[in-house]
């Protein structure tokens, strides 16, 4: 299995060939629990369950990898932010279930220069963020800190994907160019 490319190896996992999936496991365990690891702020229980969904997922529905569309521990990292996300949802669903509950979660941080450098860091992406449109900060938000997916987003809106896809590489582009005026 270990002269297989990664392509090779998911389309042996679609057919439930199991020494693939072991030797998809050994070239990305790191890397996957490392990456769960850090979204579940430390949590070893938590990132453990997540590292198991995550292979569960690639064993039991028919993931699609294309090597056209581009690099596969992209898509793999894909993967494993949506089983992370639908894990979260799951758990605060069944703990809050007539309740909103915020999905900003916040890190404990021991060392305290990290903290100071934590909200210097924060108060530069909040300065950035003031000088988009209250759309864009929406979109933003809903992606990167509520935990939705493009398509979910474009549902919200009543909008096409596309053109949601297109506004968030406007607003990072934007935010982009500030935060470096910013540092220079």
């Amino acid at each position: 299995m270990k002269d297989r490319t990664d392509a090779e190896l998911i389309v042996l996992i679609k057919q439930q060939h199991r020494p693939a999936l072991e030797e998809i496991y050994e070239r990305y365990i790191k890397l996957i629990y490392s990456f769960v690891y850090k979204f579940c702020n430390g949590n070893e229980e938590a990132a453990k369950e997540m590292v198991q969904l995550t292979f569960l997922r690639l064993w039991t529905t028919k993931s699609n990898y294309d090597p056209s569309k581009g690099e596969f521990v992209n898509w793999l990292l894909t993967v494993v932010r949506s089983v992370c996300i639908d894990h979260i949802r799951k758990e605060k669903k069944h703990a809050y279930p007539n309740q909103y509950v915020d999905t900003d979660r916040t890190k404990d941080v021991a060392d305290p220069e990290d903290q100071i450098e934590g909200t210097l860091l924060e108060a530069e992406i909040a300065k950035a963020k003031s000088n988009l449109s209250a759309r864009q900060r929406r979109l933003i938000d809903l992606l990167y800190w509520r935990g939705y997916s493009l398509t979910e987003i474009a549902e919200m809106e009543n909008t096409p994907v596309g053109t949601i896809k297109s506004r968030l590489h406007q607003s990072l582009k934007q935010l982009k160019k500030y935060l470096e005026l910013e540092g220079s």
